[in-house]
């Protein structure tokens, strides 16, 4: 790290998505304090000492390590920041929802540590990969090839569908996310599918598991009743692709989830269209 760049030195993040991104720009030596679920980068467990799961976070520890800033994100961490607001930590959560507001928050993040160029130039590489695979994508469609409907399922039980980065994520690998209007939904609990037969009815040609972290189970998913004749069980289109790398509302999901969701759906409309 550069010693005289602006901004907080001490930085905990209660995600992951804040502390992959200060590692790719090159600060990691400012954090102090990670989430216990940081599995990006891999090295950061080693590095750093975890301080929080999600929902809870050891604010006494947080305290300890005397932060000048702590970054969460969204109102599931309100908690956690309102009794570090009241011992005098500043504290920045974000909300963000969509590939644009990713975007956005990777910005702030970057000018808050004095990285504002290299954050814009790696969003603009972000935003031309993604108009690459729209490309990609639209040449497929010349070629007569239809787009498939995706479920997304973030978790199982009960059903909860795809959040808007992913949906929109699907849209751009060449998908069609088959509850389109559950996506504009911020909370999961507003995503919950009660009646799988719902899903059933509308057909998905690939259904994609993210269980938050708990293993997908494809044959679970084949199993359910009435499942037989759904086109993605018939034609063995189910595939997971771990939380880290697609429900992290940062780096991952922008390059590691966009590109497995591509892979999945070009594949599809390769063999399928």
């Amino acid at each position: 790290m550069t010693p005289n760049r602006p901004g907080p030195q001490r930085i905990v993040c209660l995600t992951e998505e804040t502390t992959e991104w200060l590692y790719l720009l090159g600060q990691e030596s400012r954090i102090v304090g990670i989430s216990g679920y940081t599995v990006r980068p891999r090295r950061a467990r080693d590095e750093k000492p975890r301080v929080s799961a999600f929902l809870t976070a050891k604010v006494d520890k947080i305290l300890a390590l005397e932060p000048d800033c702590v970054f969460g994100f969204s109102d599931l961490q309100a908690d956690i920041a309102a009794s570090l607001i009241r011992a005098g930590v500043q504290v920045t959560v974000f909300n963000q929802r969509s590939i644009e507001e990713i975007h956005g928050m990777l910005f702030q993040v970057a000018a808050m540590t004095g990285c504002a160029d290299e954050g814009l130039a790696w969003i603009e590489a972000s935003r031309q990969r993604l108009d690459a695979i729209r490309a990609e994508v639209a040449a497929l469609q010349a070629q007569g090839r239809r787009r498939p409907r995706v479920f997304f399922e973030e978790w199982d039980e009960p059903a909860i569908s795809a959040i808007r980065w992913v949906s929109e994520l699907v849209g751009v690998a060449g998908g069609d996310d088959i509850f389109p209007e559950l996506a504009l939904q911020p909370m999961g609990r507003d995503r919950i599918i009660a009646d799988g037969a719902e899903i059933v009815r509308r057909a998905p040609d690939i259904i994609v598991g993210s269980w938050c972290g708990k293993k997908f189970r494809p044959e679970k998913v084949a199993a359910r009743p009435g499942w037989e004749d759904v086109p993605a069980v018939r034609h063995r289109q189910l595939f997971e692709i771990k939380s880290a790398d697609i429900l992290q509302p940062g780096p991952a999901a922008l390059t590691d989830g966009v590109d497995q969701l591509h892979r999945i759906v070009t594949n599809w409309m390769q063999q399928h269209g």
